[in-house]
Order: structure tokens, then sequence, then C-alpha cells
């Protein structure tokens, strides 16, 4: 099981980990990601670390698909690959209604064939084969609409990418990952319990099979994000996760479109992500906070004094020698942290 780290995106201002991102790559962590809402983007704080660093990869988790036109992603990542000497991995999601129709000003319909387009122009673009063309839903190159010119033809990039730049998705819903296991060398999910692989394994092998070409579980990678607080003082660390989870599961998305409420009652918390949800959208966040289960935090995430952590790693060490978990991407992990996980893990 490999190690990342998960650097995440900035608040108010600019803030990379770097002491950590350094201190990761010395232990032999393999990646660290960035991530982009609607404010700090991921490319540019991507960029940062690898001009920083010589061996540890940095990828996106994720770039939002709408944001830019998927010959412009193929750009940037082939750019990165090309500077940093390989080290570029090409994270990419949907994003949700909210921010795709709020921040962006296009339709979030369609997310799954918008990403299934994006991802096989990438993947032209990388290859190189032949000037691009294409003719989807969503994207059609060279465009051809009413108010073209004309004049566009296909291009082929001047720049030689390399075909085999592994490309991520986040997905949460079994359509989304079903699509990832399709067509991406692995998956985000945004939380996970190590022993509830269950929930996903219907879809990645239904994935895998539609892929072809002998594509299996080995060459296909769940890469859960999971958060690290080490600290004596138990309660505090598990807050801070509740506060996240908090967010997800009542505040990112609607009351009835919130894939984060959905997949935690999949995980066995119904009562609890409706309770969540229902105090959140009517201005009630302390409460809740409040209602998190410490359950649900301790499936998902390793919180409390390093013993503990030690003791609850015996399941995601586990869930590695099944092949259930790939990269292991720890958030919001001290040095220390980093330094146990790194003793215990690599």
């Amino acid at each position: 099981m490999k190690l990342g780290l998960v650097a995440g995106y900035s608040q108010s201002e600019v803030k990379l980990p770097m002491d950590e991102i350094l201190e990761a790559e010395r232990l032999g962590f393999d990646s660290v990601w960035t991530a982009e809402a609607y404010g700090s983007d991921a490319l540019t704080p991507a960029a940062w670390i690898l001009a920083r660093t010589s061996r540890i990869k940095a990828g996106t988790a994720i770039m939002q698909i709408p944001a830019r036109t998927p010959t412009s992603t193929a750009m940037s990542a082939m750019t990165l690959q090309s500077l940093s000497g390989g080290r570029f991995i090409l994270g990419l999601g949907p994003s949700g209604p909210q921010v795709v129709e709020g921040w962006y000003g296009t339709t979030y319909a369609r997310p799954l064939t918008r990403m299934r387009e994006y991802i096989d122009i990438v993947r032209q673009v990388f290859a190189r084969e032949a000037p691009v063309q294409y003719d989807g839903y969503h994207y059609r190159l060279p465009y051809r609409g009413e108010d073209s010119t004309g004049l566009g033809k296909p291009l082929k990039s001047i720049l030689h990418g390399d075909p085999n730049t592994k490309i991520y998705t986040a997905a949460i819903t079994a359509s989304g990952i079903r699509l990832a296991a399709e067509l991406a060398d692995g998956f985000f999910p945004v939380w996970m319990n190590p022993e509830r692989y269950d929930l996903f394994a219907g879809a990645i092998d239904t994935g895998l099979e539609a892929a072809g070409d002998g594509k299996s579980r080995a060459d296909f990678d769940v890469a859960p994000f999971v958060r690290v607080f080490m600290g004596d003082d138990l309660d505090r660390c598990r807050n801070v996760v509740k506060r996240e989870l908090a967010l997800y599961i009542g505040g990112m998305g609607a009351r009835d479109k919130n894939f984060y409420n959905d997949y935690t009652v999949q995980l066995g918390y119904e009562e609890a992500a409706t309770e969540i949800q229902e105090l959140y959208l009517t201005g009630r966040k302390p409460e809740a906070v409040e209602a998190v289960p410490d359950s649900l935090v301790d499936d998902v995430s390793l919180v409390g004094p390093p013993d503990r952590i030690r003791d609850h790693l015996a399941r995601w060490k586990e869930a590695g020698k099944r092949g259930d978990v790939g990269s292991f991407l720890a958030s919001g992990a001290s040095i220390e942290a980093l330094r146990l996980l790194a003793e215990e893990l690599l």
C-alpha cells in the first residue's frame, strides 16, 4: 500500500504545508495531492510542489472538469509531466451542481457523459497518434456550431506527452465508480471504511470488465482520503473530523441531491445522516457537528494518541494486504503523524 499526503486547497490565503510535504518526501511517501473548490486552483500549487521537490509525485485531487476544456487540461498535465520528469498525476472530478452551475456558469447535466468524453479527449492528446477530432454530447473538436468561423481544423499537440500518464477520478456513486474502473487508473473515495470494500466491489468489477484488455483490480488503485489527527485529547481530535464530515454530509449539496449524505447512509448511518443534514441546512451547524457519531469518525479516520492510531492502523494494513486499498492518502497529518504512518506502513 502506497502512502500519499493530501495538501488540499487553501482558504482565504494560499498556504501549502511545505514542511510536511518535504518530510513526506524524505520518509518515502509516494505522492502529494492538491485540490480546488472556488478559490485557489489545483494546478498552480502542484507546480509549486513539483518545483520544490525531486522524488515525490504531485497530483490533483481534484481538478474540476467544468473549469477547463479537455485539451487545456491535457496541455497543463503534459507541461507538468515534462517539467517534473514524469511526476505529475492527473486527478479529475465532476464537482457538484451548486459549484458547476453557480461558479462556472455551465450545466451540470450528464456529468458521467462529460467525464467519459473528457478522459477520451485527454487520452487522445496524450497519445498523439493523430490530430484530435471528437463528436460528443458535450465536446466537439473542431467546433462546428452555428456561430463558428468554419476555420477550425483538427490539431495534434506540439508537445509530446506521455500516453501512460495516470488519470484518477473522484467518484462516490456506483455509476461514477464503474466509469472510473473502466477509464481511469484509480479513484478517490472521499472517505472509506477499510472493511467495507464491498460497497465498491460490484461497480469496480463491472467497470473493469467493460474496460477489457485484461484490466484487473491490480491495475486499478483505490485511493481513499484518510483524516489523521494525532493528539492526547481523543475528543478534540474527533471533533476536527466531525466538523468536516458535518459539512459534507449536511451541506455539500441540496437536501435531495447530496452524494456524501447518500454514501453515509450506505456506510450504515442513515439516521445520523438524516439528522446531520436537517441540522446543517436549518442553520444549526454546531448541533450538526455534535450529531456525527464517534463510531463514524473511527470507521473512516485515525484519531487520538499514537498508540491508538497504531492499533487502528491494523484495519488499513489488512485492507492493503487484501488489495482493497492501494493508496492511503493522509489528510491533516502532522509531521509526527507522518512519521508514525511511514513507520507502520512503509
